[in-house]
């Protein structure tokens, strides 16, 4: 018997929108990044499986035939990946052009090593009269070394899979990039799959990157536009002993998956990935022998199915190799009966192409949101009878004996936080207004039943572009260009870095003391200043309230929406067609908590622990020992307030007393306000001991 319970389940309407090509052979997304063809720097932040390639060849024939570039050069991460950027015959669907590479310059198909002879090969490109080069991110880095960033002056430089640069002087590629921006003589289109720029540092400077114009195409417009695939669930599960004994639990062999077994380094991981790789398959039934032709193996399940399951595992690169070519067979891509499962160690994430996978099941927390990101992605194709999709990452509980039990708690910490994150990659866009500003309708949203009501907070939705418009009382409004610009663009990045932050998440999910406005105004609000130095105080306290406001939306409306599943369930029983119109689900689990409370503030949503539903998602997957075991372990390490801690609630107290014309009690019968109080009184202390250098 599997498991059930996704820690978020989103349905989506099906429309058909993301599928559908205009009269130039270009679907929605491509067509959003042609209209911006003219821009120097332009960042396409795109899901997988969305088109960025082909949106890329649009925009790079366009800079050759019309806007005087000499040549094109698409760096990829990988080699695989440069099969992404074959020959396409545009004209045949209305493009006035084709795309064509000259074999010669696809390097990632040429031999030799990326600091050799494929180096020579970028030189050779560059004095030809040919267009368009191909290479890896590896080769590019060389070639740049060894030709120096004159030589590409004039060119377009497209990078594909932008988060694998990083503006760490330390990554090569990077540092590049602020050359060619320094010297402005370039073009360069920028592709990513994830929405947010790696997982601990920028990929660009804040200068940089303010010269890029972003396209943004969302995970929910790209899934509510697709013909067949319906519903997504993420879940965390956990399992104690081997995983191998436990992964039937998760993983029902009727659906294709593809199996990321975990890293050698990993605490699930046994050393010998051989040894469980046989496991998953002698669990999974009885040997059969070897495909010749595929080099799959063939594995009888209880039922009497013959399972193809492809193992990418093997250390034998022969075997491998046949492997990986069966499963990159042109001749089957459509072919749904050609492979069942999947087995994966480092391969099969990025730029990985089965349309008919319906599970991305992950062993082992992976150390990067990124990837997790990219993982999920492998299973959200679009497919003919493909109406459901799942990720579920299977993660070993913490163990009281184990020596490396704080690193179990933190493995269990990411997970949760990956878990929220995708939550927020998948809803809608959230556009918040203030409600003093905000007294009529916008045409295109739909206000639900009853229409725009000027004497309420009203939630109006956009189902075209999967935008969420909600009036909020006391919502501070960003001032500057660029606080506007986070706030429509990058509130997913500042969430990351927030449920991302230890400190934090251990006190939302298990400090029975804590205040929500410690997390919502304290720590969200010491993020926005050390990630945005550069915005005055009233615009990080607008980026701040929106990024809280977009949390905790989220997560209430995922509360109604639970419900909403375990109402069906009992309606319709296992596994039925849910009566719920496709993807209202979301929309009236926001609209439900709006219209629940008396007025829809800012100091409300504030008041909500933004880890709420996570931990009830938590209660119900994980052992109770072991969550009280978890708590024990945060709660020993919890000591008084640290002096950051302090400061900044110092400058709440500040902001209290200036609001409301006195300073905050420590009598109060208000926790957060008694909070405040004591902050202040902390910082005061820190400072007569010389804690803060005079500031």
């Amino acid at each position: 018997m599997t498991k059930t319970v996704p820690s978020v389940s989103v349905s989506y309407a099906r429309n058909g929108s993301s599928t559908k090509s205009n009269e130039l052979g270009m679907r929605p997304m491509q067509e959003r990044a042609f209209e911006r063809r003219g821009e120097q720097y332009l960042l396409i932040k795109s899901p997988p499986a969305s088109g960025k390639s082909r949106a890329l060849m649009f925009i790079a024939l366009d800079k050759l035939h019309n806007q005087g570039l000499k040549q094109a050069l698409i760096v990829v991460p990988e080699k695989s990946i440069g099969s992404s950027f074959a020959d396409e015959p545009l004209s045949k669907f209305g493009f006035w052009a084709d795309w064509h590479v000259e074999p010669k310059w696809n390097l990632c198909n040429a031999p030799g090593s990326d600091n050799g002879g494929k180096v020579k090969s970028v030189g050779a490109f560059l004095a030809s009269d040919d267009r368009v080069l191909v290479c890896t991110h590896a080769t590019f880095r060389f070639a740049v070394d060894q030709l120096g960033i004159e030589a590409f002056d004039d060119r377009l430089i497209a990078v594909d899979e932008f988060h694998h640069v990083s503006a760490n002087p330390d990554n090569r590629l990077g540092a590049q990039l602020e050359q060619f921006i320094a010297r402005d003589k370039v073009h360069v289109v920028a592709m990513t799959g994830s929405y947010f720029r790696g997982d601990a540092e920028a990929v660009l400077a804040p200068t940089d990157e303010a010269r890029f114009d972003t396209v943004t195409y969302t995970y929910y417009e790209q899934l509510n536009g697709y013909e067949y695939l319906k519903q997504l669930d993420i879940g965390y599960f956990f399992y104690s002993g081997s995983y191998a004994d436990s992964i039937l639990e998760v993983l029902d062999p009727n659906e294709k998956t593809i199996i990321h077994i975990p890293n050698v380094n990993s605490r699930e991981s046994t050393k010998d990935k051989i040894r469980e790789v046989e496991h998953i398959i002698e669990e999974l039934g009885d040997w059969q022998g070897t495909d010749p032709e595929t080099g799959f193996q063939l594995v009888k399940t209880s039922s009497g199915k013959v399972l193809r399951i492809a193992d990418l595992v093997d250390d034998d690169t022969s075997k491998r190799d046949r492997v990986s070519s069966a499963l990159k067979d042109s001749t089957q891509k459509n072919n749904r009966d050609h492979v069942d499962i999947i087995i994966a160690l480092g391969m099969a994430k990025e730029g990985f192409d089965w349309i008919w996978c319906e599970h991305a099941l992950t062993v082992g927390y992976r150390s990067s949101l990124t990837e997790i990101v990219q993982i999920i992605g492998r299973s959200t194709r679009d497919a003919p009878g493909k109406t459901r999709a799942r990720f579920t990452n299977l993660i070993a509980e913490p163990d009281a004996s184990e020596q490396a039990v704080t690193e179990a708690v933190n493995d269990t910490l990411k997970a949760i936080a990956a878990s929220l994150l995708m939550e927020q990659v998948l809803a809608p866009r959230f556009e918040f207004k203030p409600k003093a500003t905000a007294t009529s309708p916008v045409e295109g949203y739909d206000y639900g039943e009853g229409g725009y009501d000027p004497n309420k907070c009203n939630v109006g939705i956009n189902e075209e572009s999967g935008q969420f418009q909600i009036e909020i009382k006391g919502l501070a409004e960003p001032k500057s260009e660029e606080a506007s610009r986070i706030c429509t663009e990058d509130l997913n990045e500042v969430i990351a870095s927030f449920v991302q932050d230890k400190n934090t998440i251990e006190r939302g999910l298990f400090d029975e003391e804590m205040i929500p406005e410690e997390l919502t105004q304290v720590s969200m609000g010491k993020i926005i200043k050390d990630r945005y130095p550069e915005l005055d105080e009233g615009d990080q306290e607008a980026v701040r309230q929106h990024a809280i406001a977009a949390l905790n939306m989220t997560q209430q409306a995922k509360q109604a929406l639970l419900e909403t599943i375990g109402d069906d369930d009992e309606e319709t029983g296992a596994g039925g067609e849910s009566s719920t119109k496709p993807n209202t689900a979301l929309i009236a689990g926001v609209r439900k908590f709006a219209m629940d409370v008396t007025e829809l503030d800012i100091d409300l949503i504030d008041r909500i622990n933004p880890f709420s539903e996570a931990y009830a998602i938590l209660a119900k997957t994980m052992s109770e020992d072991s969550l009280k075991q978890i708590a024990a372990i945060i709660s020993a390490k919890r000591t008084t307030l640290s002096s950051d801690e302090a400061k900044e609630l110092a400058i709440r107290a500040v902001k209290f007393k200036r609001e409301r014309g006195r300073s905050p009690s420590n009598t109060s019968q208000d926790a957060w306000e008694r909070r405040m109080a004591e902050g202040a009184a902390a910082f005061m202390r820190y400072r007569e001991e010389g804690r803060y250098d005079g500031s």
